[in-house]
């Protein structure tokens, strides 16, 4: 059954941080692209980073760039999310997304190209 997990979200502080994780089973995560996207209430789901499956090369939104650093451990067929300083605006649902090699040609991935979905997980970050 192929899935993606995410976990580690919860109610942090502003100026905190957090690791989310995306973890993969039923396929290798090493042949995907994958994408962090959030969802807050009343908004579009927006990408915030995305890594390459062959360099690990990476991309991030403007907003969380230096905050926010997308790392991956094939070896775990996990994808990481580290989170910090963060503000009360990165509230949101965070979801993990893979895309397989062959679903793009240009990184990163447009939205439609992505293959599987996680579920999601919740940051709330208040005081």
């Amino acid at each position: 059954q192929v899935q993606l997990v995410e976990s580690g979200g919860g109610l942090v502080q502003p100026g905190g941080s957090l690791r989310l994780s995306c973890a993969a089973s039923g396929f290798s995560l090493d042949r995907y692209a994958i994408g962090w996207f959030r969802q807050a209430p009343g908004k579009e789901r927006e990408e915030v980073s995305c890594i390459n499956h062959k360099d690990s090369s990476t991309s991030y939104k403007d907003s969380v760039k230096g905050r926010f650093t997308i790392s991956r451990d094939n070896a775990k067929n996990t994808v990481y999310l580290q989170i910090s300083s963060l503000k009360p605006e990165d509230t949101a649902i965070y979801y993990c997304a893979a895309a397989e090699r062959n679903s793009f040609r240009f990184f990163p991935p447009k939205l439609v190209q992505y293959d599987y979905w996680g579920q999601g997980t919740q940051v709330t970050v208040s005081s």
